[in-house]
């Protein structure tokens, strides 16, 4: 009797925070912010074991419509930024359709605001006013984890799709990304970098992650350089939409009240909805910011004809012996934090531009117009104005995917990744760093 009792009240409290819901007037000029302060938040629906079947069923047509799992590594020197994070999305706050969980870690050195504890903990993501205080419940305490540890990764997102069931999933990876860093061995390359134990999750493990925890349909790297062919192909068997970007992002990161309210007042949004929400928060934000970005979402499903536009483009420029003009889009093109990260559209666009064959710029142009058209699903950029840390760059020029473009060949590590496996890249970059003139002094 207890149980039926407690199960009937728990539909009528569901049945009113509903019905409570707010919805947000962008016709009328509705502030997306202060719409998001009256929306309810009725406590999220599980769906545990021990509950009799008649009740399984009734509770899963209350399913929630997504599950939003925010892996936020704060274990460095961006940990008072994950604070704020954290506060941001209690701004919005889980709903009955819409499940926020986080996975938080701190260490000791870099904050020491609300309550200045350590280790790593589970929430359930709570509406709340307070911008300086996390008040969610902590639904688990971890101790000192790994986050760095690509299978704690895999560990949070099972526990959570188990807890928190769902229609849809999107999983985030809060923290530094380097994308492939140049010249440096497998381990240097990838996100999650956790100061207490130095270890991180490498691009490979990224799609281990993916893989193992499964049905994620949207996969988003709040980090810097993490938009590049190399990653995004290594993930496409296992995730369908990639969000990310190609350039260098701010500390502030996601501006993640706006990107969780928007998702709130539309939970049955689907995939590509959520994946343009998360490029639009977030370049709607930094436009009325001082420097430039770059953010994207990538069509996993169009990879294997991309590979195939880049095997036939590069087999004709090397056909064509263009060997010029490709050393001076690997020259010239928009290069990011890291030089040797280069715009794959760029790139294309100077080498077609440079080359005398027609075939190559047939080809060239057959790629382009796949990048734009079928593989980066939105994309948008803002050129870097510079300052005295940084030059002026022409991010505007981004097409929404980068590509690791060195003046050698690559490192042997490289070749670990199924990109490098299944196109003729790391060839291709041997084959113009051959084009340049042997260095003062060089005897074969």
């Amino acid at each position: 009797m207890k149980k039926n009792t407690l199960l009937i009240a728990a539909a009528m409290f569901l049945a009113v925070g509903t019905a409570g819901a707010a919805e947000f007037d962008f016709a009328n000029g509705g502030n997306i912010r202060n719409s998001i302060k009256k929306i309810s938040s009725p406590v999220p629906v599980a769906v545990a074991a021990d509950v009799p079947e008649t009740h399984r069923a009734a509770a899963a047509k209350k399913m929630a419509e997504w599950t939003v799992m925010v892996f936020l590594n704060g274990k460095n020197n961006l940990e008072k930024a994950a604070l704020r994070d954290v506060n941001e999305m209690e701004m919005a706050g889980s709903t009955d359709k819409v499940n926020i969980v986080v996975e938080l870690g701190r260490m000791a050195g870099y904050d020491s605001s609300d309550g200045d504890w350590t280790g790593v903990r589970r929430y359930l993501i709570q509406k709340d006013e307070d911008p300086n205080k996390i008040s969610s419940p902590v639904v688990q305490d971890l101790g000192a984890a790994d986050m760095g540890n690509y299978k704690n990764a895999i560990d949070f997102g099972k526990w959570a799709k188990k807890k928190y069931p769902a229609r849809k999933y999107m999983f985030i990876f809060w923290n530094h990304g380097t994308g492939w860093i140049k010249s440096a061995g497998l381990n240097s390359k990838g996100i999650s970098y956790d100061d207490e134990t130095n270890n991180h999750i490498n691009t490979l493990q990224m799609a281990e992650v993916m893989k193992s925890i499964g049905g994620i349909n949207v996969l988003a790297s709040d980090a810097c350089l993490m938009q590049m062919a190399e990653v995004g192909f290594e993930l496409r068997n296992h995730v369908p939409l990639v969000v990310g970007s190609e350039e260098l992002e701010s500390g502030d990161g996601y501006a993640y009240d706006v990107l969780l309210g928007g998702l709130i007042n539309n939970p049955s949004m689907k995939a590509e909805e959520l994946a343009k929400l998360a490029v639009d928060s977030f370049s709607d934000y930094y436009d009325k910011k001082v420097g430039g970005y770059t953010h994207s979402f990538i069509n996993s499903k169009a990879m294997p004809q991309f590979v195939n536009l880049v095997n036939a483009f590069i087999a004709e420029v090397m056909k064509a012996d263009d060997g010029e003009a490709a050393k001076y889009a690997r020259d010239n093109a928009l290069k990011f934090d890291y030089a040797e990260n280069k715009d794959f559209y760029d790139f294309v666009s100077l080498l077609v531009s440079k080359s005398g064959s027609q075939s190559v710029k047939t080809k060239g142009q057959a790629l382009m117009s796949y990048i734009t058209g079928k593989l980066v699903g939105h994309n948008r950029s803002k050129d870097e104005p510079g300052n005295y840390r940084s030059p002026a760059n022409e991010l505007s020029r981004a097409k929404g995917i980068a590509v690791y473009v060195p003046n050698r060949s690559v490192p042997y590590s490289y070749l670990e990744m199924q990109w490098a496996k299944k196109t003729k890249w790391p060839d291709f970059v041997k084959w113009i760093a051959s084009k340049d003139p042997p260095p003062p002094g060089f005897r074969p």
